[in-house]
């Protein structure tokens, strides 16, 4: 059944009324509305959360700027915020296959200085900012996605809808279904994170990118493991570049001590990526046998794994933020700040400056129109200036690491000590990540060695330690358009990327009955990274949500 048949059938829904909805629960989410209560305490604030609990589905590095969340709770120490371990020191490698060279502190770019940051667990910390906002009075429905934009006759946006429980794979409903319910809104904040669902669809309806940049995305995978105290080195933060990217592959890797002896580590791979037999799985893999890495993990056990894509493409890229109902905030319309490795400062930022438009605009009597206090108040904003000072990161390595590392130096070291706090230029980039694949037969093949299962691993085995569940009897969450693509075009042509590029083993081609192969999609392993959504070269694969609740359920991560 489809789900205009099936609501025809069990419907109505139960609708139910808010001030202000907002779709996520990460950290901007959750300063959107925390903002909005401590504004006023009387608004009406909803906050769904497709993970399990706040947190589950979060993954960062991270290091994280405490600016925002001091603006937000200048008392969050006090709190018991669980920022525990500031930075202690910052060391930049640049790598090569068997050694490599660490960049000297004095000429270390600005954006790779980390005093008065924080090494943390972003799951953590956005499980404590869903304490604050319950302390305060907004309403948590953890377990609960939204699935589906719902329209005004006049085409604003009114709310959204969360998706049905208790469908089975053949599409039926089974004994245990429930219809979604509709959550109305003056204003609908969506905080999805990166590559989010229903943003993409806003983008597009309202066509919010009109006149950016493509977005540009990368790939982080993520380790968390756990050393011995001799090993421990809490507050160090590691960033590499170079190796084992090649030359035209966007990349590096992080290593970051927390405290209590473990370490959090992960490499990003632009999604730009040419070469069709690359996996970024792998690559990660790879990374952490060199020298300079295997040396922090001698005797250690990884505890964690997780993959989650980030935006990329900077302020160049970032869509209109607003349209009639509602606006986008974080990663929804892509505000990390690549050159610093930095997302959550951000986030927090958009959220709160998006939460005092809302509280404005619902005080003054409005609904339902365009929040452009919101967009005005984040171009005069510190977030805004930082972005700027930024935007041509990505661009330029697009062009090859040796000119990205080139002129990151420039925008990041030397102008700012010629007095110059931005660029004076900046890059046009219109070719989707999607776009830049070669065929398989037009490149070098990549073999990759096998997982020795105590320094590297395989991805079914990785996906394991991730906590990652979904009902088995619900229909795939993972669509295609077209189901003759994957074997016409992408095996044809470039070799079947989507067995490489996903870090969860969701796609992989097997023998077909009638002769032949078949693509088997395994979407009970899905970690949600979105990278199939965003590198698909035919964009034939939509992520949609499974049922609330479903997906990694990341801990300490």
């Amino acid at each position: 059944m489809t789900p205009a048949e099936i609501l025809a059938q069990y419907g109505p829904r139960e609708a139910m009324a808010y001030d202000v909805v907002v779709v996520g629960g990460g950290p901007a989410g959750m300063a959107t509305a925390i903002r909005l209560k401590q504004i006023d305490a009387e608004l009406s604030v909803v906050v769904l959360e497709k993970g399990s609990e706040p947190g589950a589905h979060i993954l960062s590095g991270a290091v994280m700027d405490p600016r925002a969340i001091t603006e937000l709770f200048p008392d969050w120490k006090e709190r018991g915020a669980p920022l525990n371990q500031p930075v202690t020191g910052d060391e930049v490698w640049f790598l090569n296959r068997e050694g490599g060279s660490k960049v000297p502190g004095w000429l270390t770019p600005d954006c790779f200085h980390n005093d008065g940051c924080w090494v943390v667990s972003l799951g953590a910390v956005t499980q404590w900012l869903g304490q604050q906002a319950e302390a305060l009075g907004v309403e948590i429905f953890p377990g609960f996605a939204a699935a589906e934009v719902l329209y005004t006759d006049d085409g604003r946006v009114r709310g959204v809808a969360t998706g049905n429980a208790g469908i089975g794979k053949d599409g039926v409903p089974t004994d245990h279904f429930q219809i979604g319910m509709e959550l109305h809104a003056k204003y609908t904040v969506f905080a999805e994170g990166a590559r989010g669902h229903l943003g993409k669809q806003l983008i597009a309806r309202y066509d919010l990118a009109h006149g950016r940049n493509a977005q540009s995305y990368a790939l982080g995978v993520k380790e968390l493991w756990e050393v011995a105290p001799a090993q421990a080195r809490p507050g160090l933060v590691v960033h590499t570049a170079g190796w084992p990217m090649d030359e035209q592959t966007y990349g590096g890797g992080f290593l970051y001590h927390l405290e209590g002896g473990r370490v959090t580590l992960g490499l990003v791979t632009g999604l730009d990526y040419q070469n069709p037999w690359m996996s970024p799985f792998e690559e990660m893999q790879r990374w952490k046998t060199h020298p300079v890495i295997r040396a922090h993990l001698e005797g250690a056990k990884r505890i964690g794994y997780g993959a989650r894509a980030i935006c990329a493409g900077g302020l160049l890229a970032l869509p209109k933020l607003v349209f009639p109902g509602g606006a986008l905030v974080g990663c929804d319309a892509g505000t990390l700040n690549a050159a610093r490795i930095k997302g959550s400062h951000a986030a927090i930022k958009t959220g709160m400056l998006a939460a005092e438009a809302a509280a404005a605009a619902i005080k003054a009597g409005r609904s339902g129109d365009e929040l452009e206090a919101y967009p005005a108040a984040f171009e005069q904003s510190w977030l805004h200036a930082e972005l700027r000072r930024s935007r041509n990161f990505k661009q330029w390595f697009k062009s090859g690491n040796t000119v990205g590392s080139l002129m990151t130096g420039v925008e990041q070291w030397l102008l700012p000590r010629l007095g110059i706090k931005s660029p004076p230029w900046s890059l046009r980039a219109t070719t989707p990540d999607n776009a830049r694949l070669h065929a398989a037969d037009q490149v070098e093949r990549i073999v990759y060695p096998k997982p020795d299962g105590v320094l590297t691993f395989d991805r079914l085995g990785s996906v394991f330690v991730s906590n990652t569940n979904h009902e088995e009897n619900q229909p795939s969450h993972l669509t295609l358009k077209d189901a003759s693509v994957p074997v016409r075009i992408n095996l044809a042509r470039y070799a079947g990327p989507e067995s490489r590029y996903c870090p969860a083993g969701v796609y992989e081609f097997v023998p077909a009955s009638e002769g032949g192969e078949r693509l088997q999609i395994n979407a009970q392993n899905c970690v949600h990274c979105k990278t199939c959504d965003i590198k698909d070269p035919t964009q034939n694969i939509v992520w949609v949500t499974p049922e609330g609740g479903g997906g990694p359920n990341y801990a300490g991560m």
